[in-house]
């Protein structure tokens, strides 16, 4: 398979006498260098290679633990109903997510928490892609408007870091309800005079990116994140030409206007920050009342 496999842990195994396990996930391969990477400083890098600085997926619970300042509270999430269309493919929908919820301790693709980033505070809403790809659903719809009224009630920021596949096709048109409920909701924190900042994350495509996610005052990105509607394959099929070399990428969506800025996971925290005071200055307690 590899050095690490064939020769390294055999050698750790017969050093130890083979006494102790060595754990499979001791070492990740990074998927764009493809060099190894201990797994205890990719973490604390926050899954960015060391190497080539290639982002990788991070979950939701670790975003708002790398963003949020210590002592951020999570909100509690409506309950919907778990399969309201009673929908199987080769499996129930219903198994489906009883296993992502188990993986990921999570009840859907979003989580939403309250707190404070370099000491201003913030709502933010993360995606999980790795709950049914980020799917949208009426859970992640819910998980918006909550967050949404959240940052309405406590007159600060609503940022969402969003990273989905799109419409989760297990629960049909209640799935595309979800894009007008959430542009609702982005509206009631406008309506506000709240900023509403978007962070782009990998991938971002479907039903996301044409509702809430393209509605931000702001809209940052990670480095090399997809963004897009419909598949490159789809776009070329349909227009009949070769699409341009980085095309979907976050750097290229930059440099035609589509974004703000695209921004290193490690600088994302500050540069949040900077947004809010920037933004919400005159609404900060104790701040000046304007002329």
């Amino acid at each position: 398979m590899n050095w690490i496999s064939e020769w390294a842990l055999p050698k750790i195994k017969t050093l130890f006498g083979g006494a102790r396990e060595v754990p499979d996930n001791l070492w990740h391969k990074c998927p764009s260098c493809e060099k190894m990477i201990f797994q205890n400083d990719l973490e604390a890098n926050l899954r960015v290679c060391p190497h080539c600085g290639h982002h990788m997926r991070l979950g939701a619970r670790q975003r708002l633990d790398a963003t949020f300042d210590e002592g951020w509270q999570r909100a509690e999430l409506p309950k919907v109903p778990l399969d309201p269309l009673k929908f199987k493919d080769q499996r129930r929908y219903a198994e489906r997510l009883k296993e992502a919820q188990a993986k990921s301790g999570m009840e859907d693709a979003v989580l939403v928490g309250h707190g404070k980033i370099e000491g201003e505070r913030a709502v933010m809403a993360a995606f999980e892609f790795a709950f049914m790809g980020g799917s949208m659903g009426a859970g992640v719809g819910e998980a918006l408007v909550t967050a949404a009224r959240l940052a309405v009630l406590q007159d600060a920021p609503l940022i969402v870091f969003a990273s989905s596949g799109g419409a989760r096709m297990q629960e049909g048109a209640i799935s595309l309800m979800q894009m007008p409920r959430t542009v609702i909701a982005t509206q009631m924190v406008k309506d506000a005079g709240l900023p509403f900042i978007v962070v782009l994350c990998d991938p971002t495509t479907g039903g996301v990116t044409a509702s809430f996610a393209m509605l931000g005052d702001i809209h940052i990105a990670e480095p090399g994140a997809l963004i897009g509607f419909a598949g490159a394959r789809v776009i070329e099929q349909t227009v009949r030409e070769k699409l341009p070399e980085g095309f979907q990428r976050a750097e290229y969506l930059l440099r035609h206007g589509i974004l703000d800025m695209v921004v290193k996971r490690g600088e994302m925290r500050a540069t949040l920050a900077r947004l809010i005071r920037l933004l919400h200055a005159e609404r900060r307690p104790g701040a000046p009342a304007a002329a």
